[in-house]
C-alpha cells in the first residue's frame, strides 16, 4: 500500500480516538524513524516516552527474537524463566523496600493495580489525586486523572477521588480524612504541561503520609526508567513512596506495565483478586530484561542528564531569541517549552521540516526523546524550531 491507501485504510477502520498526523511511520533506528516514502525524522516523542533506549535497539531485537523462538506465551499460573529474570532485575533497580511486583499491560492498568492494591491493604476507599494530574483512561485511573475533557463523557466514575491544588502540602493535608487509602502523584506532572515540583513539596507529601498512616504511591509511568537523568525521578528527592506504578519504557517498546510495593502492601492481595492473562508473558519480559541491561550497560539516565543540559539550554535560547516562548522546564529528557499561544501549527510546521514533537495541553510543547538521542540530533530540532517560531511570529504580526 502507498501512503494514502494506508491512511484511509486507518480513518476507515480504526477508531476514531487518536489525534493523526498525517504521516505512516515504517522503520525506526535509534532517535531517527522514516516515513514510507523514506523521509526521516528527528524523533522527539519517542512514540510517547516509550523508546527509551532509541528504536530498535539491536539488544532488544535480539533478545525478542531468541525467545520468539523458544515460548512466546506463558501464563503467570505457571513459572518462568524468563520472568523471574525480570522480577529480580527490576528490584534491584527499585528503591530499597520495594520488594514485591505485579505484571500487567501498560501504564493505566499499573495504576489501576495501585488503586485497587491502596483499598485492599488499608481497608479505605478515598483516593487523593492532584489537579493537573494524568494517570491515565480505564475507569479508576481516569478517576484519578484531572482534564474534564477526558472525564466528563464517563461519569459516573469510580467514587470517592478527590483532587487538591498541586504543590500545595497544606491543601493535601486538609484533604486526607479517616478514609483516605492513599495519596497518588506523577513526581513531575507530564500531559499536565511538564510541571517539576518545588524542592520540599515531595519530602513533604512522604512526610505528611508517614503521619497520618495514608499510602504514597507515585505514578512513574512517564518520569521513569532514566527519562529524567535518574532511573526513578522520585531518586532526585530521595523520596521512596509505598507503591510505584511503571510502564511505557520498560520493555524496549513493547507494552508492559509494572506495579512494585513494599512487600506487606502487595502481600495484602488474595489469590484471584488481581490478574491478567498477559501478565509477565515471556516475549515482553525478555525484551525488558534487555532494555534494563541497555540502560544501565549504556549509561542512559546518565546520558539524560548530560543532553538534557544541552538541550533545555538550547531551548532557553530559543526563548531569549522569541518573546513568543514563556517558559522552557523539565528533568533531564523529559522537557517542555511553554508557549503563548497554541502550539499546533509549530508541531505540524516541524513535522513536515522533519522533526516530530508532542504537546502536553494546549500551549506546551513536550520533548521526550530517546535517550541515545545525539546533540546533531537536537541541533536540527532546534534550527528547525528557531524558523517555524519566526515563521509563526511574522504570520502573527501580518495577521
Amino acid at each position: 500500500m502507498n501512503e494514502q491507501e494506508v491512511i484511509n485504510v486507518e480513518e476507515r477502520l480504526m477508531a476514531n480516538v487518536y489525534a493523526k498526523r498525517p504521516i505512516v511511520v515504517t522503520r525506526g533506528k535509534g532517535a531517527l524513524v522514516w516515513d514510507i516514502n523514506g523521509k526521516e525524522y528527528v524523533d522527539c516523542t519517542g512514540s510517547y516516552g516509550v523508546c527509551i533506549v532509541g528504536h530498535s535497539h539491536p539488544k532488544v531485537v535480539e533478545a525478542i527474537r531468541r525467545q520468539a523462538e523458544k515460548l512466546i506465551s506463558c501464563h503467570a499460573s505457571f513459572y518462568s524463566d524468563v520472568r523471574s529474570e525480570l522480577l529480580q532485575k527490576l528490584v534491584q533497580i527499585a528503591p530499597k523496600g520495594l520488594n514485591k511486583v505485579f505484571l500487567s499491560n501498560s501504564g493505566s492498568e499499573s495504576v489501576e493495580c495501585a488503586i485497587k492494591l491502596a483499598r485492599k491493604f488499608s481497608g479505605k476507599p478515598e483516593i487523593i489525586a492532584l489537579m493537573g494530574a494524568f494517570h491515565g483512561k480505564t475507569m479508576g485511573a481516569l478517576s484519578g486523572t484531572w482534564d474534564k475533557k477526558y472525564r466528563e463523557p464517563f461519569k459516573p466514575l469510580v467514587p470517592e477521588f478527590k483532587h487538591v491544588p498541586p504543590d500545595s502540602l497544606e491543601k493535601v493535608r486538609e484533604a486526607i480524612t479517616e478514609k483516605t487509602a492513599a495519596v497518588l502523584v506523577e513526581p513531575i506532572r507530564g500531559e499536565g504541561g511538564i510541571r517539576v515540583p518545588p524542592d520540599g513539596f515531595l519530602p513533604g507529601l512522604r512526610e505528611i503520609c508517614d503521619e497520618t498512616g495514608v499510602l504514597l504511591v507515585f505514578d512513574e509511568v512517564q518520569t521513569g526508567f532514566g527519562r529524567t537523568g535518574k532511573i526513578l525521578a522520585c531518586e532526585h528527592w530521595g523520596i521512596v513512596p509505598d507503591i510505584l506504578c511503571l510502564a511505557k519504557s520498560v520493555a524496549g517498546g513493547l507494552p508492559l506495565g509494572i506495579t512494585i510495593a513494599k512487600d506487606e502492601v502487595m502481600s495484602s492481595f488474595r489469590v484471584g483478586e488481581h490478574s491478567t492473562t498477559f501478565a509477565g508473558n515471556p516475549l515482553v519480559c525478555a525484551a525488558a530484561c534487555a532494555a534494563i541491561d541497555v540502560l544501565v550497560e549504556e549509561g542512559l539516565p546518565e546520558r539524560a542528564v548530560t543532553l538534557g543540559r544541552y538541550f533545555k539550554e538550547k531551548l532557553e535560547g530559543l526563548q531569549a531569541r522569541h518573546r513568543v516562548v514563556r517558559e522552557v522546564r523539565g528533568l533531564g529528557l523529559m522537557l517542555g517549552m511553554e508557549m503563548r499561544f497554541d502550539v499546533l501549527n509549530i508541531i505540524l510546521k516541524s513535522m513536515d521540516r522533519g522533526v516530530l514533537i508532542l504537546d502536553a495541553g494546549r500551549n506546551v510543547l513536550r520533548f521526550l526523546p530517546p535517550l541515545v538521542i545525539e546533540r546533531e540530533h537536537i541541533d536540527r530540532v532546534i534550527i528547525t524550531l528557531d524558523t517555524v517560531m519566526e515563521e509563526e511570529e511574522n504570520e502573527r504580526l501580518r495577521g
